[in-house]
């Protein structure tokens, strides 16, 4: 039993020795952020900034999927998919909601959501290809099939995670759906008819929100709570993911002879021989 478990761990070490040397960019790229992320988490706990300090834990625990990935589904992922990951995940986690950038630049929520619908798609494309190419799970899909399915599977992530952001905005009391300010609107609420005929509203200059208490909050324009947020982030979704898609549907239908797709398509590793244990 002992002997067994030896051979366990060294298996393990020795696999993770050879992520390190058939992807080091990847791994540079981990170790930098790495590195980053532990030094802002210090300075977190120095700080007491204790919801930082577990958006940086967090991340750390994010940085080490990739390679969680690839040793439970024996696969290898490519090095630009590995990178865009963690490059990912840093913008979102360290940069987005520790650095305030979902705050200081308005396009940076658009962009990641943008980079989101790439990459899901390309995992849900990985997903049905492995499947397709694995012995077990044989079901010989079409190209056009895989490409529907991973367009599917993109869209339903980015679907999961608006619901994900509208729960915590109204259990937790969290501001995860970002708001924007219009300029004008259209609503049948306001038609004084009630004939259910859109009312438009343009122009505005400012709004002003009196509360029970007598607070007052004045707003230049028109404040829409989460709603034209989340069509946004959506659109670009479904975007990204029909482009990958076509990408993706074209690698199949010619294996091998796109690039980019191939940069993006994770590899089935070959399944390792099972050695014979000794009766001792």
């Amino acid at each position: 039993m002992e002997t067994t478990v030896k051979r366990k761990r060294k298996s393990t070490r020795q696999q993770l020795i050879d992520q390190i040397r058939q992807n080091r960019p990847a791994f540079i790229v981990w170790s930098v952020l790495r590195v980053i992320v532990i030094a802002i988490a210090i300075r977190c706990a120095f700080q007491q900034l204790w919801e930082s300090l577990l958006c940086c834990i967090l991340t750390l625990l994010l940085f080490m999927a990739p390679s969680f990935i690839e040793r439970k589904l024996r696969i290898k992922l490519p090095t630009a998919l590995e990178i865009t990951l963690l490059i990912f995940i840093f913008c979102a986690e360290i940069l987005g909601e520790i650095a305030c950038y979902y705050l200081k630049y308005p396009f940076w929520d658009t962009m990641l959501h943008t980079v989101n619908g790439f990459l899901f798609a390309a995992f849900g494309f990985c997903l049905v290809d492995l499947l397709n190419e694995n012995n077990r799970f044989r079901f010989a899909l079409s190209p056009l099939f895989q490409a529907v399915m991973a367009f599917c599977f993109s869209m339903t992530i980015g679907v999961a995670w608006e619901f994900f952001e509208f729960g915590a905005d109204h259990l937790l009391g969290l501001d995860m759906q970002k708001d924007t300010v219009l300029t004008q609107f259209q609503s049948v609420s306001l038609d004084p008819s009630q004939s259910n005929t859109p009312v438009l509203i343009e122009d505005i200059v400012r709004t002003t929100i009196e509360t029970a208490d007598g607070s007052t909050y004045v707003i230049d324009g028109y404040l829409d709570v989460g709603l034209a947020d989340t069509t946004q982030d959506l659109f670009v979704n479904f975007i990204d993911a029909t482009v990958f898609c076509i990408i993706g549907w074209l690698y199949v239908y010619r294996r091998g002879k796109n690039r980019l797709a191939a940069a993006f398509i994770p590899i089935v590793r070959p399944a390792e021989p099972v050695a014979e244990e000794s009766s001792s």
